[in-house]
């Protein structure tokens, strides 16, 4: 992508931002004075006619509270009231470790599978059946067998990243020129050494692509995963804030959610350009 693409993709994304907030402050002043000049319908639609604002916070409100959070992140007043900072690191560290667990299991089974027709074959019935379960659906059985919350959320992560890396890396070893691998067995290149040498480089694209979909779907799943097992977590924070009717902090982290969600996969997309070369 050319600068001049980028620069002017920027100032578009800036003016689509700019546009947003302004119909954001517009539709909550709009309707804060709807509530201040008949309020008996802002008492049926659940507004605040006495101090004419909506029930949802405009953009000020919203900017401010986060500047609480950004200057107190890792504040611990008990169970309930932690700092934003403090409930991301729990779900980062859940995230971390079940999918890199999963990335232990997937790849070098994709590899085998890849390599092997027999065994893509005799394992295709199985990982059709147990891929289209929902994640979620395993968390009363992680529960009931696990007896830990956070363990069992983190299962929950391993389970929704194995597939799309274990698919990526069947597909992507499997679709490795036959050329290459036939120029490594006339230079009598073994097995393992073929397969870090020849069908790893040529794959490696693919299965990064698998990873980079895993770390979507996780970060996906471990916000739903925290809401029904609770304790900590940003998906527990939004839960914890919405029984509280505190609207400002579950806009601040549905904010924050995307925001970590798009730096994963930016890390990832990051990692595939770097292996990904023009043939």
């Amino acid at each position: 992508m050319s600068s001049s693409l980028r620069f002017r993709a920027a100032i578009v994304s800036v003016a689509i931002f700019l546009v947003f907030i302004g119909a954001w402050h517009l539709a909550t002043r709009s309707t804060g004075s709807v509530a201040a000049m008949n309020p008996e319908y802002a008492k049926l639609m659940g507004l605040n006619a006495t101090q004419g604002k909506s029930a949802m916070p405009g953009p000020l409100d919203v900017g401010a509270k986060l500047w609480e959070h950004i200057r107190q992140p890792f504040y611990d007043n008990g169970p309930n009231d932690k700092g934003l900072g403090i409930q991301l690191a729990y779900s980062i560290a859940r995230v971390a470790i079940g999918y890199l667990l999963a990335v232990a299991v997937a790849i070098p089974l994709g590899f085998l599978i890849g390599m092997s027709p027999l065994l893509s074959k005799a394992l295709d019935p199985f990982i059709q059946i147990l891929k289209p379960i929902s994640p979620l659906a395993w968390m009363p059985l992680a529960l009931y067998t696990i007896k830990d919350s956070s363990l069992s959320a983190i299962f929950v992560i391993f389970i929704c990243s194995v597939w799309p890396m274990l698919m990526n890396t069947a597909f992507g070893v499997s679709a490795v020129r036959k050329e290459w691998i036939n120029v490594a067995r006339t230079l009598e290149v073994g097995n393992v050494r073929r397969a870090f040498t020849v069908i790893l480089p040529a794959a490696a694209p693919t299965i990064l692509t698998g990873m980079r979909i895993s770390i979507g779907i996780a970060w996906l799943v471990i916000v739903a995963a925290e809401m029904l097992v609770g304790g900590t977590g940003i998906g527990y924070f939004v839960w914890n804030e919405w029984n509280n009717l505190s609207i400002t902090n579950v806009i601040i982290a549905i904010f924050v959610i995307g925001l970590v969600g798009m730096i994963l996969d930016q890390i990832l997309a990051r990692f595939t350009r770097m292996v990904t070369f023009p043939e």
